[in-house]
């Protein structure tokens, strides 16, 4: 796997780094301990990680990617990504991007509803500093295709104001929550500013995929360090995630009945 415009990147999505995560997100933490064994696996495979960024500016023009680029990126902001991976990140040099859920930061925007302590804003700015992109992932983390367009716009819009108003930077990258999205809310994500975004996919990144369909892989409690390796590599990921794809294409059934009630254009 290299850095070539058509080959395959691993994009690692990541949510909780904790000893003891909130039951609500337990399946998809790590343990400290975890992280830090799976960092040593992507250095000495000579994997190096880059931005979400830096992945889809690479693509657009066709160069800037090393020889085996790897991602690295969390979802919702849990506070565990500064106290626990940033210190590791920054012993290996690593950058990755951090996608936070606005209104679920504590502060004057709060929403309520985050599963877990979060990231306080000010360690968004220290995260910014020693690296990390920081990306948007909603204001209130809704299923963003089961929206009104009202309230889909106000959502990506919202996320990037605020993002952009404490970091002095608006975002250009998205991650949308639970890995759901439509053409409809891919346009709405662009509109709002972003330059691309993640989905789920289980699936390493490809550049065919378009900067707003981007696959990643999950790595979860449960993952062992064989199981990590073969994210990394992209062995065997049909076996790993057969069950997460059937409940997926469960899922889409299931959201494109409702949105065909409500009068949504999935």
């Amino acid at each position: 796997m290299t850095g070539a415009s058509g080959a395959a990147v691993p994009i690692l999505m990541y949510h909780a780094v904790s000893p003891d995560p909130a039951p609500a997100t337990l399946a998809l933490s790590v343990t400290p301990g975890a992280f830090a064994a799976q960092m040593d696996a992507v250095a000495e495979r000579g994997f190096t990680p880059v931005t979400a960024a830096g992945l889809a500016a690479a693509w657009r023009t066709g160069t800037g990617l090393p020889d085996r680029p790897v991602l690295v990126t969390f979802d919702d902001g849990y506070e565990g990504v500064h106290r626990y991976a940033l210190p590791v990140l920054a012993r290996h040099s690593f950058v990755s991007t951090v996608f936070v859920t606005s209104g679920w930061l504590p502060g004057r925007h709060a929403t309520g509803g985050a599963l877990d302590t979060m990231l306080t804003w000010g360690q968004v700015r220290e995260l910014a500093a020693a690296g990390s992109e920081i990306g948007g992932h909603s204001h209130s983390h809704p299923q963003l295709d089961q929206l009104d367009a009202r309230r889909l716009r106000f959502e990506a819009l919202r996320c990037r104001e605020l993002v952009g108003e404490e970091l002095g930077t608006a975002p250009d990258s998205f991650a949308y929550p639970y890995g759901y999205s439509s053409r409809r809310v891919r346009t709405a994500v662009r509109e709002a500013g972003f330059a691309q975004a993640l989905a789920v996919g289980n699936a390493p990144a490809r550049r065919r995929q378009g900067p707003y369909a981007l696959e990643r892989v999950t790595v979860r409690r449960s993952t062992t360090p064989a199981g990590f390796v073969r994210l990394l590599e992209g062995r065997a990921l049909g076996r790993d995630f057969a069950a997460d794809r059937t409940l997926t294409k469960g899922y889409a059934l299931v959201r494109r009945a409702r949105g065909a009630l409500r009068g949504h254009w999935i």
